[in-house]
């Protein structure tokens, strides 16, 4: 097992990486206010791995109560909230009860906001069994739902108190699934770890195939590289909205096709050759360097042609990002592979360009 930290002072907490975590009770003990916990997951996750980490905590003499949700990014809405909140309160669970989110990002995001919310606060455990949520969502605190017109609209900064990723999860992944989380692993190495991006171009074949020394490191690498940034800028005023490279083009993606018809990996690949698009056009990558990213991501089978929705629709649905400030869309952008910034200072011209281009 390896361990990073999260340096966020009182609240900083430890990532745990490594196989067979799930069924090790004595990780999750010291970090539970009290022996009663809840655990989160849904209707594909709960039957592979609910019981692995439920019962050793019952055997421990921890009071396990499970709530199994829907699947799927259309069910990260306010009813199926409400599903987390109604257990709870017929459970008659205390503000020291603990939260445990058992499956990938939806699962993570909705249960740490229902954490965030219920009881104006209760502590939560992330344990993320999708490799997108190991390696990006799971960490930082981001909590939140959807609503009809914008993702992740609704949500609060929110930290856990621990991250179990546990790799041996990731073998029951299917191929989809597994390739949008190397999206955003390869994102890391884009914005600024060029080191980590000439590995993931020499690794990519052994990760795709799950290769256990180099999914591992890959994993530590991008959670490292994320810890950085997080503890750096906890709520996103600065560096950290570099983590959303190919995200304001994806998200559009992801609110036009109907959420979860593209997975969210899949949107951020496609996102990520439209920034690299525009980067070029401004006289940043040069085309060499976009061909190296659209290979990268090719070769983790992910998708790299965008709908084509129209120019006026993409900019319509961008203007629902968050990181839109005085009616200005930001975009991340790259200078080169390595070094990304976040910029409303582009040719709006140039942009729709880039827009028309989708295919």
């Amino acid at each position: 097992m390896q361990t990073l930290t999260v340096s966020l002072a009182d609240r900083s907490y430890p990532i745990h990486i490594g196989s067979g975590l799930l069924g090790q009770a004595e990780h999750i003990l010291p970090h539970l206010k009290r022996k009663q916990v809840a655990i989160v997951s849904n209707t594909t996750v709960a039957p592979l791995y609910m019981q692995t980490i439920a019962q050793p905590l019952r055997d421990a003499g921890v009071a396990v109560i499970e709530i199994v949700l829907p699947d799927g990014e259309a069910h990260k809405n306010h009813q199926t909230l409400q599903i987390i909140y109604d257990h709870l309160l017929q459970n008659r669970c205390e503000r020291n009860t603990t939260l445990i989110a058992l499956g990938g990002g939806v699962i993570g995001d909705l249960t740490g906001y229902a954490a965030a919310t219920y009881l104006r606060g209760v502590p939560f455990i992330q344990v993320p069994t999708t490799l997108l949520s190991q390696v990006d969502s799971s960490v930082g605190g981001k909590t939140g739902i959807n609503h009809p017109l914008g993702k992740n609209m609704i949500g609060a900064f929110y930290q856990p108190k621990l991250v179990l990723a546990d790799i041996d999860t990731l073998t029951t992944l299917p191929q989809r699934e597994l390739s949008a989380g190397v999206a955003e692993v390869v994102k890391y190495g884009l914005i600024r770890d060029a080191d980590f991006f000439d590995w993931l171009e020499t690794n990519m074949s052994a990760l795709m195939h799950l290769d256990a020394a180099v999914t591992s490191y890959a994993i530590y690498r991008s959670c490292e590289n994320k810890a950085e940034v997080v503890a750096a800028d906890e709520h996103e005023q600065g560096e950290r909205a570099l983590l959303n490279l190919g995200h304001t083009f994806g998200h559009a993606i992801e609110n036009a096709m109907g959420y979860g018809v593209w997975l969210h990996g899949e949107a951020v690949a496609t996102g990520t050759v439209m920034a690299a698009d525009l980067s070029q056009r401004m006289g940043w990558l040069n085309a060499a360097e976009v061909a190296r990213i659209k290979a990268i991501l090719q070769a983790a089978k992910l998708p790299i042609d965008a709908p084509d929705l129209g120019a006026d629709e993409y900019l319509r649905l961008m203007q629902l990002d968050k990181k839109v400030a005085d009616g200005r869309i930001r975009l991340i952008l790259q200078q080169s592979i390595g070094k990304a910034v976040i910029t409303a200072d582009y040719d709006a011209e140039k942009l729709r360009q880039t827009l028309s281009l989708a295919a």
